[in-house]
């Protein structure tokens, strides 16, 4: 593999730091910050359902933690628990409509915020440049291209 060259680094490092600036604002300006709970209840909307085991090693935690967040997530009734077809044994998680909506309600939170800033400061021609950049990061996201 060859080494990108230093304007291309660059370049990824701007990009980097403008994202997750961008999302830390957000999240902070509408009250949706990150946590363990949150990250695990969008890893299984994404996902669909998973064991303990699945959900620690995806999040790279120990089981122990993983088994409080569900626990968490399940008391407030954002998840449940079904019984694992592939293993007696073992139980899958799985969002409830509760968690589906605490989900949905959040996102719309932050893309109201989001196409707020956009209306308050950015000009139409800027508006036109953002949304062929959402396409170029679309593009570099898909595994595919």
């Amino acid at each position: 593999m060859t080494r990108p060259n230093p304007d291309v680094v660059d370049l990824a490092e701007a990009l980097r730091s403008a994202v997750s600036a961008f999302v830390r604002s957000v999240r902070y300006d509408t009250d949706t910050p990150r946590s363990a709970g949150s990250d695990t209840l969008e890893l299984l909307d994404r996902g669909g359902p998973a064991n303990i085991a699945a959900l620690a090693q995806v999040r790279n935690v120990k089981h122990q933690s993983m088994r409080l967040v569900t626990a968490q997530l399940e008391e407030d009734g954002l998840i449940e628990r079904t019984p694992d077809p592939q293993d007696g044994r073992s139980v899958l998680f799985a969002v409830t409509a509760q968690g589906r909506e605490r989900l949905r309600a959040m996102r719309a939170t932050r893309a109201a915020h989001i196409a707020d800033t956009i209306a308050e400061r950015l000009t139409p021609g800027e508006c036109a440049e953002l949304r062929a950049a959402v396409r170029l990061i679309e593009r570099l996201a898909d595994p595919a291209r």
